[in-house]
């Protein structure tokens, strides 16, 4: 969203315009419909007012910005002078950009003698990230007649860092069903991330042991604030899911790599019964289950961005050699290709 800002700094050398000598200056800013001033100053022919202005691009229905010096008087503020601006001229900034420095221009009288002393002025185009936004008085937000504004804040949305976290999900020991269920354990995994959501599929074993090898990929974002949900459930029927045993693995505890060439080292995690709450039952019930994972945060992915009608990021690409040749003993992706090559 951009916007002209325009900073009204100071001034000098301005005529004497009352009988007394004396020059109670303010400025007026004017574009199309739109008229905003600062404050004034009694008896003042050196001002400094340091305000700034803003108009939202949109609004803007003039090719041509006037600054007017006045003074301030009882019955009619009499007119100092002026300048005269093309906007097409304005430059553009966008921050991180040094800030735009001020210049001095000649004020110019309505005899167009540039005889009136000097207003030192930015102008430019910026957004909402830039530093004077939320001082600055904005178009439409403060009566004329007054200086005092509410300060808005600008709807700034910096981009994230972005990492791709894996989760290779090998096997799970002592995994123990409801008692009033006879049959086979039909057992998967289900992994949790803020709204992403993946699980391997159902394995059957006549043994407390499963075993998946299933690797699995979101994208979590600076900073971290949601946890990793691991739930270990046992499909009881169609529509039915049984939790055997979950927990929760926080994200600033899992190691980070650059390249795929980084060793990661699977983990043994306790699981604990769903809802389960007495801190004694929770000791008994330490080596309750527990679940194998191979789990790290990767940055050497780039992430895009991309607009909110197309979201990908629920299933991000997967670098499949690597993950082959660290994760993986075997991988039908790869094998299926190689025949596919040879033949």
């Amino acid at each position: 969203m951009q916007i002209l800002f325009v900073r009204v700094v100071k001034a000098r050398e301005l005529p004497h315009m009352d009988l007394t000598g004396s020059l109670d200056p303010y400025v007026e800013v004017h574009l199309g419909n739109y008229k905003m001033k600062t404050k004034f100053f009694e008896k003042n022919q050196r001002p400094e007012w340091d305000e700034v202005f803003a108009f939202p691009k949109e609004v803007v229905q003039s090719s041509t910005l006037e600054v007017v010096v006045k003074d301030k008087d009882i019955l009619r503020d009499d007119y100092v002078g002026r300048v005269m601006l093309d906007l097409n001229e304005v430059p553009v900034r966008v921050p991180p950009d040094s800030p735009l420095a001020p210049e001095w221009y000649r004020l110019m009288g309505k005899d167009g003698m540039r005889d009136r002393g000097e207003l030192m002025l930015a102008v430019w185009y910026g957004t909402q990230a830039d530093e004077c936004f939320p001082s600055a008085i904005h178009a439409g937000t403060t009566p004329i007649d007054s200086h005092l504004h509410n300060y808005i804040r600008g709807k700034v949305y910096p981009t994230p860092r972005m990492w791709y976290l894996r989760v290779n999900v090998i096997e799970a020991q002592d995994i123990f069903t409801m008692e009033h269920h006879h049959h086979i354990p039909d057992v998967f995994v289900k992994v949790r991330l803020g709204h992403q959501l993946l699980k391997t599929r159902q394995v059957r074993s006549p043994t407390k042991n499963f075993m998946w090898n299933e690797e699995m990929m979101f994208v979590a974002a600076e900073p971290f604030e949601d946890d990793l949900i691991i739930q270990v459930e046992n499909r009881v029927a169609q529509n039915k899911d049984e939790v055997i045993g979950e927990t929760m693995i926080p994200l600033a505890r899992i190691q980070k790599r650059a390249d795929h060439k980084a060793l990661v080292r699977p983990l043994w995690f306790d699981l604990r019964r769903p809802g389960l709450i007495d801190v004694n039952q929770l000791k008994e019930d330490k080596f309750y289950a527990k679940v194998n994972l191979r789990i790290c945060l990767e940055g050497g992915y780039h992430v895009l961005d991309e607009s909110t009608q197309y979201c990908s990021d629920l299933r991000p690409t997967m670098k499949l050699s690597s993950s082959c040749q660290t994760h993986a003993p075997t991988c039908g992706a790869c094998d299926e290709a190689k025949q596919t090559s040879s033949a």
